[in-house]
């Protein structure tokens, strides 16, 4: 290249300019366009940015505008450089300029194009995948609660009819056995309980087989369940029961969250104080709620009984505690409930203030539970972003990383290629402004006179020998050329003489003719 220190200047200023490409990516293209103009070094980090800058725009004719200007700077930089900096006259420099803008600009921007939308249209399928599975999970939710619906509403009808029968009538017969047969009284008494107990037994069990959206039977929740104020309720009406109950409550009330969030607080509390009333009545019990921005946590904690309670040895259906951790998941929280070392049990329970659409997450122990109303696996979160390789994808995305980069590697190498052959070429087939060497004039020296091609020649010195005329004053020696020799006439022969003076100056350049000699046959045939 014609000036070293310039272009590397040019190249310097280009790679610092390079890291500001995401930050300012028109102005640094467009700059990055003129200074390649310039010094055809910074093509290669002009080309790489290009790239970048094609795949990260999003706006189809933004990005042809913006590759047309940058290309049109480098045409018009290289252009107007070209007489001082280039190869040399205007149209080597157009020359030049359409060398670079396909190479440096066209091409790779071309190519971040194609990649950019690849990535964009993969992005755009993978979030309708899982739009669509949303929609899937949210129809098979609604389609489970619409058919626990129906299952309450027969056993409603069904069961609940007969239970209410037997009821009314067990009243009847203990009227009548009031005044026939008081001893039988009792067992009327019996019987019309134990159906009461079935009643509202039946009443728990359609609660949780309607909709989990909202609570049905006696205990129906109201928008006030799940404040501060409901939950001292339940405390209260626990301790009124001879329950030893204490509530810490830290953070605000939840009177602003979802009614959603404050039911499956209510739920939590509830379960737990009506467990403690059932197997550790004598127990000292302490409910914690935290509320956050975040989250709100919920931990019911009672400690080891002084003596067995009478239901202490019944063993529970649990399902209690499966329906909490249903409300808790769909919630997208956490659930769990365990036996303390000490002879206690705790219930804790954690869901997100602002729950969204969240799946169930697996079950310890492996496996999604699959039997609750929120089972859902999200098969996205399984397969990750594999076009800009983020997300839990194990090995794929790092090959896939790779093959990338090499790609652009050998694509930026070959592009520079054509770039130092196109340049090479131009610069080679510029013109050259040496023309032939000026002819021998007086005053030049001998090394001058040499340089032009006027060397002696023995024989033509041999030709003048004899002939010549006299020498000019101040000659030191003379050179007799064979280019100065041309035939005027026949029978004689041009000869030039160059004659210089003892400072090695030419004095005088004298031509003159001499005879030529005309071979003879040197012998005949006998």
């Amino acid at each position: 290249m014609p000036y070293p220190a310039f272009e590397l200047a040019v190249l310097v200023a280009a790679v610092g300019l390079f890291p500001l490409r995401r930050r300012y990516p028109t102005a640094v293209l467009l700059v990055l366009a003129v200074l390649t103009g310039l010094s055809s070094a910074a093509g290669p980090v002009t080309a790489a940015t290009a790239y970048a800058v094609a795949r990260r725009t999003v706006g189809a004719r933004w990005r042809a505008r913006l590759l047309a200007v940058a290309s049109a700077l480098v045409v018009g930089a290289a252009t107007a450089a070209a007489p001082w900096l280039g190869p040399g006259p205007v149209p080597y420099g157009v020359a030049l300029g359409l060398v670079l803008a396909p190479t440096a600009v066209v091409v790779p921007g071309l190519a971040g194009t194609a990649q950019g939308q690849q990535g964009r249209l993969l992005r755009a399928l993978r979030e309708r995948g899982d739009a669509a599975e949303r929609a899937r999970r949210f129809a098979d939710s609604e389609a489970r609660i619409h058919e626990r619906s129906r299952i309450a509403a027969e056993m409603h009808d069904l069961v609940g009819h007969r239970l209410s029968l037997i009821s009314l009538h067990a009243g009847g017969l203990e009227l009548a056995l009031d005044q026939a047969a008081p001893e039988l009284r009792d067992e009327a008494v019996l019987v019309r309980r134990t159906t009461r107990d079935a009643m509202r037994e039946l009443r728990q069990a359609l609660g949780v087989l309607g909709p989990l959206g909202r609570d049905t039977g006696p205990d129906a929740l109201t928008d006030a369940s799940g404040t501060r104020a409901d939950v001292e309720s339940l405390v209260a009406t626990s301790r009124d029961g001879g329950i030893d109950v204490r509530l810490q409550w830290t953070g605000p009330d939840l009177d602003t969250r979802p009614a959603r969030v404050r039911r499956a607080v209510h739920r939590v509390v509830r379960e737990a104080l009506t467990n403690v009333h059932r197997y550790a009545t004598e127990a000292h019990v302490t409910v914690t709620v935290v509320h956050d921005e975040e989250q709100v946590r919920v931990v019911i904690r009672n400690g080891a009984p002084p003596r067995p309670s009478e239901a202490a040895g019944e063993r529970g259906t649990g399902r209690g505690l499966t329906g909490l951790r249903e409300r808790v998941e769909l919630l997208g929280g956490t659930f769990a409930a365990a036996a303390l070392p000490s002879g206690g049990f705790q219930v804790e329970a954690t869901v997100p203030a602002e729950p969204g659409d969240a799946p169930a997450p697996e079950r310890p122990g492996g496996g999604a539970d699959l039997s609750g109303p929120a089972a859902y696996v999200d098969a996205s979160s399984a397969v990750g972003d594999q076009a800009t390789g983020t997300g839990p994808v194990g090995p794929m995305v790092p090959a896939r990383r790779t093959t990338e980069a090499l790609t652009l590697a050998v694509g930026l190498v070959a592009l520079s290629v054509l770039m130092v052959l196109g340049v090479a070429f131009v610069y080679a087939t510029r013109p050259h402004q040496q023309g032939p060497p000026p002819l021998p004039h007086i005053g030049m020296t001998y090394q001058e006179v040499a340089g032009a091609g006027v060397l002696d020649n023995a024989a033509v010195r041999a030709a003048a020998t004899g002939h010549e005329p006299p020498r000019p004053a101040g000659t030191v020696g003379c050179v007799y050329p064979f280019n100065g020799a041309t035939e005027r006439h026949p029978g004689g022969l041009t000869i030039a003489r160059y004659c210089f003076d003892a400072a090695q100056r030419l004095i005088a350049i004298d031509r003159f003719t001499v005879p030529s000699v005309r071979d003879a046959v040197p012998w005949e045939t006998p």
